[in-house]
This record gives C-alpha cells, sequence and structure tokens, in this order.
C-alpha cells in the first residue's frame, strides 16, 4: 500500500515560499532547512507534508498537477490567500456553479480553493 507523504512545489524564492506556505496552510516548517530544500508539516494533526524545491523549473500551462485546499469559508479563505500574496486566476471555462476558485501563489504554482460544502472526502471531514 502507497500513502502520499508530501506534494514538492518547484520554488525559486525558497524563503519567500516558506512564508506563504507556512502561513496559507498552517504548517510549521521541519528543521535544519537546506539551501536548497524546506519540508513543511501540518502544525496540528496529520496530513500530507509540501516540500518546497529550490530548483529551476519551467512554468507550464496549464500545470499539470496542482493542490485542492479545501475550505469550510471559501470566500474568506480565498480573501486570506490574497492577502498573503496569492491571486484568483480568472478562466473563462470556469462553470457558473464552480465549487472551486483557482489561485497561484507569489511565484504562480496554481491551486484551487475547495468549497468543502456537501464533499465527504477526508479533507472535508478534518475541517469539521
Amino acid at each position: 500500500m502507497l500513502v502520499i507523504g508530501a506534494v514538492v512545489i518547484r520554488v525559486t524564492d525558497l524563503e519567500g515560499q516558506i512564508g506563504f506556505w507556512t502561513r496559507a496552510l498552517d504548517y510549521v516548517v521541519r528543521e535544519p532547512v537546506d539551501d536548497d530544500f524546506a519540508l513543511l508539516r501540518p502544525r496540528e494533526g496529520e496530513g500530507p507534508a509540501v516540500s518546497l524545491d529550490a530548483h529551476h523549473s519551467e512554468r507550464v500551462l496549464p500545470p499539470r498537477i496542482h493542490l485542492d485546499l479545501y475550505a469550510e469559508d471559501q470566500r474568506a479563505e480565498v480573501a486570506r490567500l490574497a492577502e498573503l500574496g496569492a491571486r484568483e486566476v480568472p478562466w473563462d471555462r470556469r462553470p457558473v456553479d464552480a465549487d472551486y476558485v483557482i489561485m497561484e501563489d507569489p511565484e504562480g504554482n496554481r491551486f484551487c480553493v475547495i468549497d468543502a460544502e456537501g464533499w465527504t472526502g477526508w479533507a472535508a471531514r478534518r475541517l469539521r
């Protein structure tokens, strides 16, 4: 059996991205931090780690993979993430009744903020 232990995000500004993602997810840094790598883990409870890997990577749009972040209060989380430096990504094919908002971190790594209302998966259950 396999489980996801960490999702790795390629970054340019390691310190800046540590600041964004620790605040965005309420994660903490596992010490020590290398010059080009940091592992972030949930402050409390369980969940996958996020590793930040400071190596050049070509940006591809649409990205081949992205994070789906579940939120109890989607509107409040989108606003909070924007205050941290994320930005909403407009997409003309997004359905009117979509339960997600596409965003990107300060370096352009995309993720979605999902309205957890009605979801029953482990991520949504963890929020309740």
